[in-house]
């Protein structure tokens, strides 16, 4: 826990490194997200990213734990009209379109990662006979609670829950059918674990369903993934690729080019995954 008079001067810091930022003085801006590192390692304020953004500094393997669960504890209220409304974001209901044209898909047990408010468990709770929630934000645990979407849910960072889930020697703590990770891909850079945790709790026969954002292919340079100008993280599709069948998710039913969201008024792409494990 950052300390009261550190987070005070934390924020003035921070706020006046995005006015600069925002004024096209990348380089000052880059120092003092530096300073708010050095006062918050834990980065609540997400200054890595916004450095590799700017591409002055290494960009992480992820944005902070810390960082996104302040930042959707902090709009957890308004979550569901911001993202649905303003930012155009529809991919739970894209998923459910593309489950329901696959006839008699049906889940005992799905997982739905970073499920925020419940929008996934909404959309495609119909599909399934138990359904667990995890998300990093407790306020998004609480309002996907009210909906009674879920048949448990936990706080918890996905890799971590996966991790967790697969060393427990709970009865219930079973494999899933359907592994759901929609708006989770954005906030993480290297993939590796994610899929490793997903693999190491599907059934035979398991689906896993993703979104992710992408850039145009000379924007990566080479890279599998990169830090895109709006502090989120995009991927390369054969980076995708390679991960799903490095881990077992080898009958690939859906990679669909989409629009994540909308970025002031410009529509992000991104990729709508669905992929079954042999």
């Amino acid at each position: 826990m950052i300390a009261a008079k550190n987070l005070k001067q934390l924020s003035k810091v921070y706020e006046r490194a995005l006015v600069l930022e925002k004024g096209g003085a990348g380089d000052e801006a880059a120092e003092l997200y530096r300073k708010c590192l050095e006062l918050d390692p834990d980065d609540h304020c997400g200054a890595s990213v916004r450095l590799a953004s700017l591409g002055l500094g290494d960009p992480p393997d992820k944005a902070p734990d810390s960082y996104v669960a302040m930042l959707f504890d902090q709009h957890a209220e308004a979550f569901d009209d911001i993202l649905t409304g303003d930012l155009g974001y529809a991919v739970p209901m894209q998923l459910a379109e593309v489950l329901a044209a696959d006839e008699g898909s049906h889940f005992s047990r799905m997982l739905d990662l970073g499920c925020g408010t419940g929008l996934s468990g909404m959309t495609l709770g119909h599909l399934c006979d138990h359904a667990t929630g995890v998300d990093l934000s407790e306020k998004m645990i609480d309002l996907a609670d009210e909906r009674a979407c879920y048949d448990e849910l936990f706080v918890n960072e996905a890799v971590h829950f996966l991790e967790e889930w697969k060393k427990s020697a709970v009865p219930e703590h079973r494999p899933f059918d359907l592994i759901v990770a929609t708006d989770v891909l954005p906030y993480v850079g290297a993939l590796e674990p994610l899929f490793a945790g997903a693999a190491a709790n599907a059934n035979p026969g398991a689906c896993f369903a993703f979104s992710s954002e992408t850039l145009p292919d000379e924007a990566f340079a080479g890279h599998p993934w990169r830090v895109t100008p709006n502090q989120r993280f995009a991927h390369h599709r054969n980076y995708l690729n390679k991960l799903l069948q490095n881990h077992g998710f080898t009958r690939i039913s859906s990679f669909e080019a989409i629009t994540v969201r909308m970025e002031q008024g410009t529509p992000i792409p991104g990729w709508l995954v669905v992929a079954w494990r042999e």
